[in-house]
């Protein structure tokens, strides 16, 4: 007659026994069924919320992205992006070399630090260089990035502020993508919660749908 195991081998085989089922449940079921639930309920959100223009992916609508023109030398990494005229510009991003998902972030600069507002005046004049206005109605979103560096969003006065220069750089008429801009204007999360925005990478897919 064989003897029976030591308590503590016992133990360690229930223990084991107990791990491998917790390891198929909640290691293999249940990720199988969230995904499973979430590709059927929310497809589009659960891969990424891609954004396509005739039938490619483009980015994506929760991440902005840089609309510049092309680098007249590629391989110079000094090179300063120019940003295009014919496109609606994001918001400044410090999110490695703008945008990039990798390096979330904010630039981690003082309020009051001379970096921060020397960045902001240049910005300010940029800006209102390229849009045509005054530098003191330029909005505080063109001149700061947002905590993530990632926020598609910019604020309807922003929007509103470079319709007529992307009017003219595309040859349309301002009132269409004065339209846009109001179809892409999103409201208060919660109904409650900060200020309203436009998406300016579905606004900007918009635009290039214009005849």
């Amino acid at each position: 007659m064989s003897k029976p195991l030591p308590a503590v081998v016992r133990t360690h085989f229930t223990a084991l026994r107990v791990l491998l089922v917790l390891t198929v449940i909640l290691g293999v079921a249940y990720p199988l069924l969230v995904t499973g639930i979430s590709q059927a309920a929310f497809a589009d959100k659960a891969n990424g919320s891609i954004v396509r223009s005739d039938g490619k992916e483009v980015g994506s609508s929760l991440i902005g992205q840089n609309f510049n023109l092309p680098k007249k030398n590629p391989d110079d990494p000094k090179e300063e992006p120019v940003p295009d005229p014919k496109w609606f510009q994001p918001r400044p991003s410090a999110a490695g070399t703008g945008y990039d998902p990798t390096s979330s972030g904010a630039s981690n600069l003082g309020p009051n630090g001379d970096d921060l507002l020397k960045a902001v005046d240049d910005r300010r004049a940029a800006v209102a260089a390229f849009d045509g206005v005054d530098p003191a109605s330029v909005p505080a979103d063109a001149l700061t990035a947002s905590g993530s560096g990632l926020d598609p969003h910019i604020s309807v006065a922003y929007a509103k502020e470079q319709v007529n220069r992307v009017a003219k750089a595309r040859s349309l008429p301002a009132d269409t993508l004065n339209q846009l801009v109001d179809k892409y204007t999103e409201g208060r999360s919660l109904g409650f919660l900060g200020d309203g925005g436009v998406n300016v990478v579905l606004l900007n897919k918009a635009v290039s749908e214009q005849k």
